[in-house]
């Protein structure tokens, strides 16, 4: 069995985010009370300093200067699907602007996720974030090295480019996503 350290603890709760998305995406955006609509449970993934942490807080209205980068988040990837359960959606941050070995290791880990039992059915936004950095990969560079073509065909995803400079660009992604996780059919109930 595998035990964790706290400071384990702390990096995955850092880099994992579970967040009621539509209250977080609705607080920023949105006057007056929200009519009744479901929360749902999207997880958050992405390698060390791809984004995660700094969007959502940015998108939450929170403050940013507590922000401390995850460290040793490589040994911590083995325990993403410890999360995945109960997921509605997979909201994964990729840094557009990375190195070619870190782009690599984000593209296998989104290949995982997209063939995961427990996440293979769920929509999936993907991030590609830093687009404001000079060596950021536009959008179809990125569609084209992950081979999101042919490997997300029937799944339901949304590939958005996303910076810290351009909150607009950002809500509209989390507005995309909020719009498949309505459309999809309701579970069956078993009795």
């Amino acid at each position: 069995m595998d035990y964790m350290t706290v400071s384990e603890r702390i990096q995955i709760s850092l880099a994992v985010c579970r967040i009621g998305i539509y209250t977080c995406f609705r607080a920023l955006c949105c006057k007056g009370p929200p009519p009744p609509r479901p929360e749902y449970d999207i997880v958050c993934i992405g390698l060390t300093g791809s984004g995660k942490t700094s969007l959502l807080t940015q998108l939450c209205s929170e403050s940013q200067e507590n922000i401390v980068p995850t460290t040793g988040a490589t040994n911590i990837r083995k325990y993403w699907s410890r999360y995945y359960q109960g997921s509605q959606g997979v909201i994964f941050v990729l840094d557009s602007a990375s190195s070619e070995d870190d782009l690599e290791t984000a593209r296998n880990e989104l290949h995982s996720a997209l063939q995961h039992p427990q996440l293979c059915t769920l929509p999936f936004l993907i991030l590609a974030n830093h687009q404001d950095k000079p060596a950021a990969r536009s959008i179809q560079e990125i569609k084209k090295y992950f081979e999101l073509e042919p490997l997300a065909r029937g799944k339901r995803w949304i590939l958005q480019p996303t910076s810290l400079d351009n909150m607009e660009a950002v809500k509209d992604s989390f507005s995309m996503l909020i719009n498949l996780l309505d459309e999809r059919e309701p579970e069956p109930i078993q009795m």
